[in-house]
């Protein structure tokens, strides 16, 4: 079962959560900043164009082509909220690991790896890294402690009183109690089948399959809360 919830407990026992994102919204986030990136190299190269391809025109096209490639994603990333244009249209952020919004610093280090992680071609070393551990993180993810999350707005939770509360069959262990109702609360943020999947592994609550399942934890869940 693949789970890409991250949990960072803070100061006074207080839980956030934050979802990962892996390499195929990534890719299409890039490959989004990579077309940008080009229109504006274009436009600067037709700009430099009077005043020659060395000289002057050269040097001010090198200087703003390094710009463009190193600056762009890390301006954008420390103040756009983490994204850059790529990233916001693939509904993704860069964070630090604590939750924390991105800092120059961070976005510098994990935007300079970018070299490292492109190697030897096609960004091989980043795929590999991103593969082998549970926050998909790259090697510059990992030297500046940065995670790639979901931002996508998730749909509303239906209010706690359009809920029908179902008094459970049986009596349940505190650890239980906790974990249905925290499922009635993420179940906004989860897609049906992952849904599903969890409401599979209580069938020994519920008694129900698939979506009666599902529908059957939020009644439990809300009659834990109070609901009557």
């Amino acid at each position: 079962m693949l789970d890409t919830r991250y949990r960072v407990e803070i100061p006074g026992g207080i839980n956030l959560d934050a979802q990962v994102v892996g390499p195929i919204p990534r890719t299409f986030a890039f490959a989004i900043d990579l077309a940008i990136r080009g229109v504006f190299i274009f436009i600067l190269s037709l700009a430099s164009l009077p005043f020659g391809s060395a000289g002057l025109g050269g040097g001010f096209f090198l200087i703003f082509l390094f710009a463009i490639e190193w600056l762009y994603p890390v301006l954008f990333e420390v103040f756009w909220r983490g994204q850059t244009p790529g990233k916001k249209a693939m509904g993704i952020s860069v964070i630090n690991d604590d939750l924390t919004p991105v800092t120059f610093g961070t976005s510098l280090v994990r935007n300079l790896l970018r070299t490292v992680d492109f190697l030897p071609l096609f960004y091989l070393v980043g795929l590999a890294t991103m593969l082998s551990n549970r926050r998909f993180q790259r090697l510059g993810d990992l030297a500046a402690g940065t995670l790639v999350i979901s931002v996508r707005e998730t749909t509303r939770a239906r209010p706690l009183q359009e809920i029908e509360p179902l008094a459970p069959s049986t009596s349940l262990l505190r650890t239980e109690q906790t974990s249905i109702i925290d499922f009635l609360q993420r179940s906004p943020q989860l897609s049906q089948p992952r849904q599903h999947e969890l409401a599979k592994i209580l069938e020994g609550i519920t008694h129900e399959k698939g979506q009666n399942g599902v529908e059957q934890l939020h009644r439990i869940g809300a009659w834990f809360l109070g609901v009557r």
